[in-house]
C-alpha cells in the first residue's frame, strides 16, 4: 500500500483577513500544495467552517488530513 509523502491540506480564508493571505503565502513559498476555500466565495462552506472551529467564523483554518 502506497500513502502520498504530502497531507492534504485544506485552507478556509477570507480575503479581508491578512492572517489567511499569509498562510497562503507561507505554503507557496514552501511548495505546499494545499486547496483553498474562500468562504466570501463559498458561502454553503460556513457551516463547515463553523463545525471546525466551534461556531466561530474565524480564518484561516487549516485542516490537515
Amino acid at each position: 500500500m502506497t500513502q502520498s509523502s504530502q497531507p492534504t491540506i485544506v485552507l478556509y480564508t477570507h480575503p479581508d483577513c491578512a492572517f489567511s493571505a499569509a498562510a497562503k503565502a507561507d505554503y507557496r513559498k514552501r511548495e505546499v500544495q494545499f486547496t483553498e476555500i474562500d468562504v466570501s466565495k463559498q458561502p454553503d462552506k460556513v457551516p463547515d467552517l463553523e463545525r471546525l472551529t466551534g461556531g466561530d467564523r474565524v480564518t484561516p483554518v487549516i485542516v490537515e488530513d
